[in-house]
């Protein structure tokens, strides 16, 4: 029997979460990993050690001490020049992925335009935030409220976004504004009284999947 990785598990559990987007990518893909925190270069090169992977950030966010020695590149900017770094890359990227970014950035916008323009033609890119509605939500410990996290800023607006890339010559492959996996999402439903109890989210994000929590876009660059 061929043994199944835990995270080729949490890609089948969530067909259109991070995990499945690596694996889609074609062998070698050239990656731009905006806002590559929380130890992102490892998990990466972990799942997929063919592509070529380029992280950009503004910090060393819950790196390890080797991240330098994964990532291919490894860019550090300021928050201020976060947008403007992307911009003035000299390489374009067969895949951008921008998970749990755009909330913390000063200029949304301007980071949302400077990533579709360092796709290939045919390129993929990859948007995870928290949905609008989720600044209802229950505080959870470490996120479910939109507010929970300090360092986020403003929700990201789930249709300007889509028209932002529909009007740059994207083709949307997946858009969920709450994105909702079926088996995450009845676990998070059999532990949200622990969740609920002790204040915290459950593992495999099934609070997340129980709540909505996420927005969740794939494009293509035709």
């Amino acid at each position: 029997m061929i043994p199944v990785s835990a995270t080729a598990i949490r890609g089948l559990l969530n067909r259109h979460g991070k995990i499945a987007f690596l694996a889609n990518l074609p062998r070698q893909a050239r990656l731009l990993d905006i806002g590559c925190g929380n130890a992102s270069p490892i998990r990466v090169k972990q799942q997929r050690p063919d592509i070529y992977y380029v992280g950009l950030d503004v910090a060393d966010h819950n790196q390890s001490a080797d991240v330098r020695c994964v990532a291919d590149e490894y860019i550090l900017t300021s928050s201020a020049n976060f947008a403007e770094s992307i911009k003035e890359m000299a390489d374009n990227f067969d895949a951008v992925l921008s998970a749990h970014n755009l909330e913390h950035c000063l200029d949304p916008d301007g980071v949302l335009n400077a990533m579709i323009a360092r796709l290939k033609t045919g390129g993929m890119i990859y948007l995870s935030f928290p949905c609008s509605e989720s600044r209802f939500f229950p505080h959870r410990h470490p996120t479910l409220n939109f507010f929970d996290d300090p360092t986020h800023r403003v929700p990201p607006d789930f249709d300007k976004i889509l028209e932002a890339m529909t009007s740059a010559g994207l083709e949307i492959v997946y858009a969920r504004r709450q994105h909702r996996p079926l088996v995450p999402l009845l676990l998070g439903l059999a532990l949200e009284p622990i969740s609920a109890l002790t204040k915290r989210t459950m593992p495999l994000l099934s609070t997340w999947a129980l709540y909505g929590f996420e927005s969740i876009i794939w494009a293509r660059l035709r």
